[in-house]
């Protein structure tokens, strides 16, 4: 017999909370690097450039939404990675610092 899919997720996942503030902080940046893209390309284009514009919005709404996005990878591993050191197996001990040898 097959058991049962839990829906309970690993405990060193982080919180359903921290992806969709990750997902957010992706999309806010793509919307600002589309006007920021769109904003550099009407102030160099000095004719009809309708296209161009377009263009500038999504290329600059690609590279800050791929640069959030990274960064927004790498945060949801490092909390991964903390919630993983902080209950499970045994914690790593500082040195002890040496004592002082005598002459």
């Amino acid at each position: 017999m097959d058991e049962p899919v839990g829906r309970e997720a690993p405990p060193t996942m982080p919180t359903r909370m921290a992806f969709l503030l990750a997902f957010a902080s992706v999309v806010v940046a793509g919307i600002f690097g589309a006007v920021i893209g769109y904003g550099i390309t009407d102030v160099e284009c000095t004719r009809s450039c309708s296209g161009s514009r377009a263009l500038g919005a999504i290329v600059g709404g690609v590279i800050a939404a791929g640069g959030v996005g990274i960064v927004a990878v790498l945060v949801l591993r490092a909390m991964g990675e903390w919630r993983r050191g902080k209950g499970g197996g045994p914690a790593r001990q500082p040195p002890k610092p040496s004592s002082p040898r005598p002459n």
